[in-house]
């Protein structure tokens, strides 16, 4: 199940399609979170385990990564650990590795944050500010 969370305090301004996929246990996306309300923005919020972004919207997040696959991976998790992908994901083609995310909310490193014209993985306030501000 999706929530929603916008913030309607005076002087924010609408974030059209500003998304940032979490997981509620996730310190980093609490303050990702927090500093998103601090700041104003108006944004979606959608569980990164029970709703994973779409193939669509983790090939869009790649391009803002560079290309970079292994970026998108939460190389810190059990279910990347347990599932060998430090050694399989070099095999695989993009298209199985985003299928794989697609499948596995787990697997995606988190916050997961897209805009219209952005996109990033993790939470470094200073990246954020630069973007966002």
């Amino acid at each position: 199940m999706a929530y929603f969370r916008l913030t309607a305090a005076l002087g924010n301004f609408y974030d059209a399609d500003m998304k940032i996929y979490t997981y509620k246990g996730c310190s980093t996306c609490r303050n990702a979170v927090k500093w998103l309300h601090n700041k104003g923005h108006v944004f979606e919020e959608l569980p990164i385990r029970e709703q994973p972004p779409t193939h669509q919207e983790l090939e869009t997040m790649l391009n803002h990564v560079g290309g970079q696959l292994r970026r998108l991976f939460n190389s810190s998790g059990q279910d990347y650990r347990s599932m060998g992908l430090k050694d399989r994901l070099p095999q695989l083609s993009t298209s199985e590795a985003l299928d794989l995310l697609q499948q596995n909310g787990n697997l995606i490193k988190r916050p997961f944050l897209l805009t219209d014209d952005w996109g990033t993985v993790g939470f470094k306030e200073s990246v954020w500010s630069e973007h966002l501000g």
